[in-house]
């Protein structure tokens, strides 16, 4: 059985930016340019973005997104391959649902790649569904996106998912 790391999850800094990259340029085939977090940190009002930090400090996942009016829109989250399958986007994922709703948000939409199966089973799990497809949306390959959203997060029985998933976490 692989061994669970533990770690903490907490608003993105400047200084994560060298462990962010590494792990967006190898979790993304379009990695994000270097100065986009710097830029998202700085002059983006809307957006917020967290860390997964292992007991040495370093950085083994990241995810991000914008809350504009009662929308929160996931930008990214991916976490160190090698940290995989040990609920730590699940624990990043709760961190931003968790913020969306604090501020003031009752929707949670993202894209993702049908062939991401993975992430597609993470979202199904937070509430997320298949609503539509954004054909051929990643320049790379040409490969669609799959569009999801949530129902109202206030709803008691999105809460009540909620609940349980974070009872699930230790949180």
């Amino acid at each position: 059985m692989k061994q669970i790391t533990r770690v903490r999850v907490e608003p993105m800094a400047l200084a994560d930016l060298p462990g962010v990259c590494a792990i967006e340029q190898d979790a993304f085939a379009q990695p994000w340019p270097k100065d986009a977090y710097r830029s998202e940190l700085l002059h983006n009002k809307s957006a917020f973005y967290v860390v997964a930090r292992n007991e040495m400090g370093s950085v083994v996942g990241f995810g991000g997104m914008w809350v504009i009016f009662d929308e929160a829109h996931i930008t990214t989250l991916a976490v160190d391959r090698r940290h995989r399958r040990e609920r730590i986007g699940s624990r990043l994922l709760m961190a931003l649902v968790d913020a969306a709703l604090a501020r003031g948000a009752r929707w949670l939409t993202l894209e993702v790649r049908p062939s991401n199966v993975d992430a597609l089973a993470l979202y199904r799990k937070f509430g997320l569904r298949e609503v539509a497809l954004r054909r051929r949306y990643y320049s790379d390959n040409g490969e669609d996106a799959v569009v999801m959203w949530t129902g109202n997060l206030r709803d008691p029985e999105a809460q009540a998912r909620l609940d349980a998933l974070r009872l699930s976490l230790g949180e």
